[in-house]
């Protein structure tokens, strides 16, 4: 049976509108926030003795909506979330869980997807590398190369969409002049090889074009450097519009996001310390156009 859902569209903003089993609100890619917040109205639901049917009968969606919130399968409205806090305990577990929901994004590690939301609203981005060119930076042929020997293997559609993904990142920087990005790079993430000669002057063409911005500064690390401050491995950390600073630190198959204000005051002070010890801007772009020179 179809369900004009008027009430959750009022309750959202949204126009009311006519959803057939439910089918058109059906998220192409869910996330992990969904399939978490589903997993936990289960739960509730299961602990509290109703079926789907008695779910859907009190707050007024379909069995079909409900079942498809608690795969991950489906963005929950404010109206739905309110209703099943009241008969699922009203402790107000659904509705702090709900505050974290986001749609997964084609193209982004699941991991990196909430961080990525973060970038496009932050006032100031702090990146450090050691293994490779930062995403932001990278040029379309060596994004391509990183794509490509990826374990496991993608195929060419998924590579593509990967690829589209991580340009259309990109954008971002361009799109807000008046924000500051700071890079920090080891030398020998610009040394090591990928492709032809061709390819590496293209990719140092692209650093030195997309750090050309007085909003942009790159800073490297020289190989003479020594240990430094930021050895446990890359890390960023941003400043939300409301002065909240955040990190974030990735690994194999994994990312952290860090929110405790120690663990980013760390982070902070490691970041700050490491800018001290490498190049100042000028002398690495002159350190890239002297790598570029000896391609």
């Amino acid at each position: 049976m179809d369900i004009v859902e008027a009430e959750g569209a009022a309750a959202t903003g949204v126009v009311a509108r006519t959803v057939a089993a439910g089918e058109g609100e059906r998220e192409p890619h869910p996330s992990d926030s969904l399939r978490t917040f589903g997993a936990v109205v289960q739960a509730l639901r299961e602990h509290a003795g109703l079926s789907r049917g008695d779910l859907a009968a009190v707050v007024r969606y379909s069995k079909h909506t409900v079942e498809s919130v608690e795969l991950g399968r489906r963005m929950p409205d404010e109206s739905f979330v309110e209703r099943a806090e009241e008969v699922l305990g009203n402790t107000g577990a659904l509705r702090r869980a709900a505050r974290h929901l986001s749609r997964g994004e084609v193209g982004l590690a699941a991991w990196f997807r909430r961080w990525a939301r973060l970038e496009r609203e932050a006032v100031s981005l702090c990146t450090y590398e050691c293994r490779l060119v930062p995403g932001l930076l990278q040029s379309e042929a060596y994004a391509r190369a990183v794509f490509e020997g990826t374990i496991p293997l993608r195929t060419d559609a998924e590579l593509e969409t990967q690829l589209t993904a991580r340009m259309e990142r990109q954008k971002m920087m361009r799109e807000r002049p008046t924000v500051p990005f700071s890079f920090i790079v080891e030398e020998h993430v610009f040394r090591r090889r990928f492709g032809d000669a061709e390819a590496m002057r293209g990719l140092v063409d692209h650093v030195l074009e997309r750090s050309a911005p007085r909003n942009v500064t790159l800073q490297v690390v020289p190989l003479g450097a020594g240990l430094h401050a930021c050895l446990d491995g890359p890390v960023q950390v941003l400043e939300t519009s409301e002065g909240r600073r955040l990190g974030y630190s990735e690994g194999q198959e994994n990312g952290r996001l860090i929110s405790d204000p120690k663990q980013v005051s760390v982070l902070c002070q490691r970041y700050e310390t490491l800018r001290s010890q490498a190049m100042s801007p000028k002398d690495s772009r002159d350190l890239l156009e002297r790598l570029r020179g000896e391609l």
